[in-house]
């Protein structure tokens, strides 16, 4: 069986185009990578009691912590608020970074690529 080249594709200019749109495609999403690396994220979970700060490299910046929710008789609250404002920050992350990829891609689907 042979392949099909449909008719609009065929041809070394309509290559050429292809070529040029998948290079502007890498050009767009290194610096798309590039910007939101730096970008900064907050979460703040606790009414503002636990507010965690991380770029787009998944770096915590700085962790902030309410002096009345720090009870040495109860560690598990205070444990509990940075893991929920931790999975909060990276969940708003891995969101922010497919929709700017869906952006670039146009919904094409790239694996391993962020």
């Amino acid at each position: 069986m042979k392949a099909r080249i449909p008719q609009n594709m065929s041809g070394p200019q309509n290559m050429n185009q292809v070529i040029r749109q998948a290079q502007k495609m890498q050009e767009d999403m290194a610096a798309f990578q590039e910007e939101f690396a730096a970008r900064e994220f907050k979460a703040a979970v606790g009414g503002g009691a636990v507010e965690i700060t991380m770029n787009g490299s998944r770096e915590v910046l700085s962790v902030h912590i309410a002096p009345e929710v720090i009870d040495p008789e109860d560690p598990e609250m205070l444990e509990d608020l940075v893991a929920s404002a931790v999975n909060e920050i990276l969940k708003n992350i891995e969101t922010a970074s497919a929709e700017g990829m869906n952006g670039i891609t146009g919904g094409m689907s790239m694996p391993g690529l962020f």
